[in-house]
């Protein structure tokens, strides 16, 4: 009988991967992590819940044969709540785990950050 493979988990973000980051996650994060308060997690969680609500009902168009403006009219809003997410992620980046880094002399921070913005601007 053969052996099944065990599938590694990330022990940082919970993804199923057998590829080490270089900050000692996987593939898919860089294995750092940030504390946040809790007002900050709620309202991050709300902002994504919102645009879970939005996505889901972008599906249901779909499937009820919506008129493809229709869709991409909610399709845009979606986009608009997410790019509004990410705007707040990176604000409270840029005011705590920037700054702190910068602070404690880790330059590197910043070249990540650029990369970050620029991905975000594409």
């Amino acid at each position: 009988m053969a052996q099944e493979a065990e599938e590694k988990v990330c022990p940082h973000c919970g993804q199923a991967s057998d590829i080490e980051g270089t900050g000692g996650g996987c593939a898919a994060c860089s294995g750092k992590m940030k504390d946040r308060s809790d007002k900050e997690k709620k309202d991050l969680v709300n902002r994504l819940s919102r645009i879970e609500g939005q996505i889901r009902g972008i599906k249901r168009m779909i499937e009820e044969d919506a008129y493809c403006i229709d869709i991409l009219r909610q399709s845009t809003a979606a986009t608009a709540a997410l790019n509004s997410f990410n705007k707040v992620v990176l604000a409270n980046h840029i005011r705590t785990c920037v700054k702190e880094n910068v602070r404690n002399g880790n330059d590197e921070v910043i070249d990540e950050l650029v990369d970050t913005i620029q991905k975000l601007m594409k």
